[in-house]
């Protein structure tokens, strides 16, 4: 008996001392994986986002905005690191002019500059210009059309041989406003009179001489449309194929003559 109870001590404290060592190894394993984790933590910087939606026009105030941690290698352009920065000490407020979901952060794009309104003229980037330009129903895209969409604009009038052309003169302008709408999320179709867009200053020259001197028509460009539209021109001798000229013959003339029920056609000399 003494030989059977110590051969059972024995197992035991081998099974245990395993148990430990095992356990050992288990705790080493996820001290080292704990410490790999600590070590692969992002450094962050403060980011102001917004604590509500906010749409276009409304204006922004510290209430509207608190501050994030965010991934410094992350941080979007024109993001405001903090809050002095958004609302200088001018008391001056900005304005929205793009829709802001919750927790979004505030981006130099989507607001004003301090004390601007959200005009037309905070949307147009250095060495643009804004320019109306008169639509129908027909030429806008039957009321489709909103701010930031994109279109090629068309010209037709008469070419220099006195033919009639349709050309492509500018393509992919960006839309800033429809009539008096400069809101970007504003869906409900209406049947515009003007729409602004952004051209440069040589752009703005050639779109007002191709509105006095003919008519244009939009086309809508696709939002994932980023191919380049090539030069694109059409005559109306292009549009209805070639013309085919008939050689006129000699002139013909001819007498009726009724018998009856019949009428006798007899060719005669043609007298002028």
């Amino acid at each position: 008996m003494r030989i059977v109870f110590i051969l059972v001590l024995a197992v035991g404290v081998g099974l245990a001392g395993f148990a430990v060592s095992i356990a050992k190894d288990r705790f080493d394993q996820y001290q080292t994986a704990l410490a790999e984790q600590r070590n692969a933590i992002l450094p962050t910087t403060q980011v102001v986002v917004v604590n509500r939606q906010v749409r276009y026009g409304e204006t922004l105030t510290e209430d509207d905005v608190s501050l994030i941690r965010w991934p410094a290698e992350h941080v979007p352009f024109g993001a405001f690191t903090s809050i002095e920065e958004l609302f200088p000490e001018n008391d001056e407020l900005r304005t929205v002019v793009r829709i802001m979901e919750q927790d979004e952060p505030v981006l130099l794009a989507k607001v004003t500059a301090p004390g601007e309104d959200a005009g037309v003229a905070s949307r147009l980037e250095e060495g643009m210009r804004a320019l109306a330009l008169r639509v129908d129903v027909s030429s806008g895209v039957s009321g489709f059309l909103r701010p930031g969409d994109r279109v090629d604009i068309y010209w037709t009038g008469t070419g220099r041989s006195g033919e009639g052309v349709t050309r492509l003169i500018r393509a992919n302008v960006q839309l800033i406003a429809v009539d008096q709408i400069a809101d970007e999320q504003r869906n409900n179709p209406t049947i515009a009179r003007t729409i602004t867009v952004t051209a440069r200053p040589e752009d703005v020259a050639a779109l007002t001489q191709a509105q006095s001197t003919g008519s244009l028509t939009l086309a809508l460009v696709g939002v994932g449309d980023i191919t380049e539209s090539e030069t694109v021109e059409v005559s109306t001798s292009e549009l209805l194929g070639d013309v085919e000229i008939i050689a006129e013959g000699p002139e013909v003339c001819t007498v009726r003559n009724r018998r009856g029920a019949d009428v006798i056609i007899t060719q005669v000399p043609c007298v002028n």
